[in-house]
């Protein structure tokens, strides 16, 4: 039977490939983003922050960073996997609101990876696909399993959507692209792709449903009749575009003393837009609930005095 060898969790903000003497360009933009209320956020934002929002500690912060992912990649690839699944959001990259399935497994033969590079680009979104890895334009997909987790999940009583094609202009989206630009540069380890509807209400799952999914994904590949060694990794989050510690702590809390109860609790009403991608993880913990938390690491990336940056999480389990 097939064999989970490894849990990963890592954030994928642009913050994170983007040089920290860019972030204050970041900081310019969120000023007029338009999902944010910046000088309410400016009024309410904890005391403080300016300790946070010097050239220096953005350095310390970005450079925590880039160790972490790097511990990420060397734990991997030492780990040797012949196939990753990965939890991760769709950002209207296949669906839109005219379809937008709570849970989707793409089966598809290949993945496309497609660099955006072309578009008219800010600055630092322009910095950001310069951090990135040269990826291939085309990934092999573990297409078995994944066709071994739609019939075991709907045995389940998990209503899965499924696709075999992705968009040709946009290929496999930024949660699972980060893979291969930034945790796995030069790697080539097929990918399953589970796509969860965080961002976009009103079919969010909720926090004890998505750990139901991870519990029952464990089961799926414990049951697969394959020699293959299998890593599972969750893509997102923490806490985003506004951080919020309190909610991050919790999401820490609950995957360090393994209390699925504490990721059942956390407040639906604060896990909107990036935040939300906490359900990733929360997907992942039900995986790995039996296998031991070998590696946290928690960095606030603040960037503003609106409290705009992320609470950036990176995490393994074996």
């Amino acid at each position: 039977m097939a064999k989970i060898v490894l849990g990963i969790g890592t954030s994928h903000s642009p913050q994170l490939s983007v040089p920290a003497a860019m972030w204050d360009v970041m900081r310019q933009k969120d000023e007029t983003d338009p999902r944010l209320d910046y000088k309410a956020l400016v009024a309410k934002a904890k005391p403080g922050l300016d300790a946070e929002l010097t050239p220096e500690k953005f350095r310390e912060r970005d450079e925590a960073c880039q160790e972490a992912i790097k511990v990420l990649g060397d734990t991997l690839r030492k780990a040797n996997p012949d196939v990753v699944v990965v939890f991760g959001d769709d950002q209207h990259e296949q669906f839109d609101d005219d379809n937008m399935p709570t849970f989707a497994i793409y089966h598809g033969k290949s993945l496309p990876v497609v660099k955006h590079t072309g578009r008219n680009l800010s600055g630092w979104k322009l910095a950001e696909e310069k951090g990135w890895a040269e990826t291939a334009p085309e990934y092999e997909t573990g297409s078995g399993l994944a066709e071994h987790l739609v019939r075991v999940l709907i045995d389940e009583e998990f209503d899965i959507a499924r696709c075999n094609k992705l968009r040709p202009e946009i290929g496999v989206g930024h949660a699972f692209s980060f893979l291969y630009r930034r945790i796995l540069p030069g790697g080539r380890v097929p990918m399953v792709p589970v796509m969860v509807n965080t961002y976009y209400p009103p079919n969010q799952p909720t926090p004890k449903r998505c750990y139901a999914l991870g519990r029952a994904v464990r089961r799926a590949i414990d049951s697969w009749d394959s020699n293959q060694r299998v890593a599972v990794m969750a893509s997102g989050g923490l806490s985003h575009v506004v951080i919020d510690e309190e909610v991050d702590a919790m999401v820490i809390d609950g995957l360090r003393k393994k209390e699925p109860q504490t990721l059942w609790k956390l407040p639906r009403e604060r896990l909107w837009g990036g935040t939300s991608e906490i359900l990733n993880w929360v997907a992942l913990a039900g995986v790995v609930e039996s296998m031991e938390l070998k590696y946290l690491e928690y960095v606030t990336t603040y960037r503003s005095p609106a409290a705009t940056g992320c609470g950036m999480g990176f995490a393994y389990w074996i």
